[in-house]
């Protein structure tokens, strides 16, 4: 399967590339922005790929797109200790790809019987949060707020409460209970609502569950500073964001960051797909792109 990168035409002439720049791709994922990138800076530029999947930073490997592409596991949160120098660009591509959605095995996907894991990383240690743990061992209440909070979901109580009834029969293991479930636990109509076209009533809490699994919100928070604290004077970094939550943190940053004088904010309107690319593409739908400048 072959990862379609969003926005691309739109984000490479934001970035402002040129020949010799050194880059940062922090969410590298299968490398669709970042083979253009490469080809535009040149085997004199320097393109550092992060992702926190060493699957998918292997599969890069294997595939040798170029001695100038360094890549490394580990979560942008962390940027600014995971690249060692300034940086001329770096873009941020968020959420989750369609390679981990039908490939990772991982439970991504609800219309897959797959284990309820939904880590980014692949390899888990001890310590590792799951969508299991959280199923299995934590509150009504608390299993409620985030699919609440992360999932935007109205029924987040009720699938909360069918959660929890569940499990005090048998432990939840995969993403084919957790569907069962969801869809016993909301309205008829909500259950059926995508033969209507739209979304399916499970998308919310799956997507609300590997949000808390990998602190998807507190890391974009912390990964933007730790981005603009590498990005040269003049250097830019764009976001491409696909939910409300994950733009709101974007639109904020931006806005403390021009207030204090850091930044100039290239695009007061986030930038959206066009038409072709939503039908060609249907995942590129929610997504917008916002772009910085830094100033000092």
């Amino acid at each position: 399967m072959i990862h379609k990168p969003v926005l691309l035409k739109e984000t490479i002439e934001y970035l402002n590339l040129k020949e010799g720049m050194t880059v940062v791709d922090a969410t590298i994922d299968g490398g669709g922005h970042a083979r253009e990138i490469l080809k535009i800076i040149g085997p004199r530029g320097k393109l550092f790929g992060i992702d926190q999947d060493d699957g998918m930073i292997q599969r890069l490997k294997d595939e040798g797109l170029g001695e100038n592409l360094f890549l490394i596991n580990g979560n942008f949160k962390d940027l600014d200790k995971l690249v060692p120098e300034k940086v001329d660009a770096i873009l941020f591509d968020l959420g989750l790809s369609s390679l981990q959605l039908e490939e990772s095995g991982r439970g991504f996907s609800f219309k897959k019987d797959e284990p309820l894991i939904m880590t980014f990383k692949q390899n888990l240690g001890p310590d590792d949060l799951t969508a299991q743990e959280i199923l299995n061992n934590w509150s009504e209440r608390d299993i409620g707020e985030i699919i609440f909070r992360y999932g935007e979901e109205r029924y987040a109580k009720r699938i909360a409460r069918g959660i929890v009834e569940r499990r005090n029969v048998n432990p939840i293991m995969t993403t084919t209970e957790l569907v069962e479930i969801i869809r016993k636990s909301v309205p008829f109509w909500y259950r059926n609502q995508s033969r209507q076209g739209k979304i399916n009533c499970a998308t919310k809490t799956f997507q609300a569950l590997r949000i808390a699994v990998n602190d998807e919100l507190k890391s974009l928070k912390e990964g933007l500073e730790s981005g603009l604290n590498i990005l040269a004077p003049n250097g830019r970094m764009a976001v491409i964001s696909f939910h409300s939550l994950e733009d709101r943190i974007v639109k904020n940053f931006i806005k403390e960051k021009v207030a204090n004088g850091e930044v100039n904010n290239l695009t007061k309107k986030p930038i959206t797909p066009q038409e072709q690319e939503r039908l060609e593409n249907p995942r590129s739908r929610s997504a917008k792109l916002r772009v910085i400048q830094r100033l000092i």
